[in-house]
């Protein structure tokens, strides 16, 4: 049977990797001027760091899912999509938000 900190710890490993794959995903899409680069990126990059932090965060928090495709794809695959739409359909693109300009004027 799962308990509640189990599944406490699961649903806190879900939201931390859609944190990481959501802020992942801007930082590609700020630093790569690229229509297609920055989408490659985040599928291709992205998934590392989540899977290192379920690696970590799972051996102390997480519950037994059964087996390996169940653990990456409820803790690696959903938060990768949902991260990724996250920043593409909801975030303003890059081009759209102004930001101040930081260098110097003049002296």
């Amino acid at each position: 049977m799962v308990s509640v900190v189990e599944v406490a710890g699961l649903l806190v490993i879900v939201a931390l990797n859609t944190a990481i794959a959501a802020l992942a995903t801007r930082f590609f899409r700020v630093r790569l001027n690229t229509q297609w680069g920055s989408a490659v990126y985040a599928a291709v990059l992205t998934p590392i760091p989540l899977v290192g932090t379920t690696l970590l965060l799972g051996s102390v928090l997480g519950p037994n899912l059964g087996s390996a495709n169940a653990v990456l794809g409820l803790t690696v695959a959903v938060p990768l999509a949902v991260g990724i739409a996250f920043d593409y359909f909801w975030m303003p693109s890059p081009e759209e938000v102004d930001v101040p300009d930081r260098r110097r004027q003049g002296t």
